[in-house]
């Protein structure tokens, strides 16, 4: 399995707006994806403007394609609440219960 992690920055004030773009108009895109699996939202406790969105794909293939195919769309839709542009960093999953991914596994 693999993941992307995207860093967002959100304006002041418009976190809320960030999350509502999210649930109403990006997880559907994502749902829509070959190879997508799960996403997982989180919210900085230190600073109400930071998230992590975290995907997980079945090959890093899958996130390839949607990296290249839909993710300039993510991106444009996000736009208006950003400071700047996200930060996406890549992994493979070496373990996940929820998943059920153990290091022989993604090996």
């Amino acid at each position: 399995m693999f993941t992307r992690v995207v860093e967002c920055t959100i304006k002041p004030g418009k976190s809320q707006e960030f999350i509502a773009t999210f649930h109403n108009d990006v997880l559907p895109i994502l749902q829509k994806q070959t190879g997508f699996v799960d996403e997982t939202l989180l919210a900085s406790h230190s600073n109400q403007n930071e998230f992590l969105a975290v995907s997980y794909w079945k090959n890093q293939d899958d996130a390839e394609r949607y990296r290249h195919d839909t993710y300039p769309e993510i991106s444009e839709l996000l736009r208006p609440v950003l400071v700047s542009d996200p930060r996406v960093r890549t992994f493979t999953v070496q373990h996940s219960l929820t998943h059920k991914i153990s290091a022989a596994k993604a090996a």
